[in-house]
């Protein structure tokens, strides 16, 4: 079994375990697999949700409803054409349409949705501590080894490759300077401890590179 069969069957156990063994929820979650599985995707891949999922479960103690913020891992990518804003607003009402076959209570779908839709900016407001939780284990990527961090901004790049190079990086200088100005990165305490000073060593790096004219880095959306 290759890495991405192998991730794949995890998921497809780790969603068994939030929503049961049930036909339709097991539909459900078929159909999102193949939605990540999609052939245009470079970073918002099995491997991204993956890294999510496990990023929730890291923070897990953080959370108010942790299944419901499991829930919204899952879709909160889901729809995926690299158009921000709206990919985000389209995993929302994908949530709304198929969790309530899961199960799930009326309640509990429409804040899975809302939380998706917060991961549009990553800006949860001050105590939305599901919505911390999440926006944290999307953006734990940052906080990952250079390693990983280039990785992922290489695999981004693939996403956008039919963006010329220049707009790519002053674009993404912006985004990285104001990522830098930012009072915190992460929301949750854990996830500060864990990731904030690693993250903002990447980004000085990256924008680094970017400034001084070398190849290597792109833009990511997370």
């Amino acid at each position: 079994m290759d890495t991405d069969e192998h991730t794949t069957a995890d998921l497809a156990a780790a969603w068994q375990n939030l929503m049961g063994p049930g036909p339709e929820a097991a539909a459900v979650g078929a159909d999102l697999l193949t939605r990540w599985s999609e052939p245009h995707r470079r970073y918002h891949t099995v491997g991204h949700l993956r890294a999510v999922v496990a990023a929730v479960d890291e923070l897990a103690e953080a959370a108010r409803d942790l299944v419901v913020v499991r829930c919204a891992a899952w879709f909160h990518d889901a729809v995926y054409d690299g158009v921000p804003g709206e990919d985000e607003e389209r995993s929302a009402r994908l949530a709304e349409r198929l969790l309530p076959r899961c199960g799930l209570a009326a309640g509990r779908v429409a804040e899975a949705a809302r939380l998706v839709r917060v991961t549009a900016d990553h800006r949860p407001a001050h105590g939305d501590v599901d919505a911390q939780v999440l926006c944290d284990a999307d953006l734990s990527v940052l906080g990952g080894t250079p390693e990983r961090y280039r990785e992922y901004a290489a695999a981004v790049r693939e996403e956008y490759a039919h963006v010329a190079e220049a707009d790519f990086r002053a674009g993404r200088a912006a985004v990285l300077r104001a990522l830098l100005e930012a009072p915190v990165l992460f929301h949750t305490p854990l996830a500060r401890a864990r990731w904030e000073a690693r993250a903002r060593a990447n980004i000085s790096d990256e924008l680094g590179a970017l400034e001084g004219g070398a190849a290597g880095f792109a833009p990511p959306q997370p």
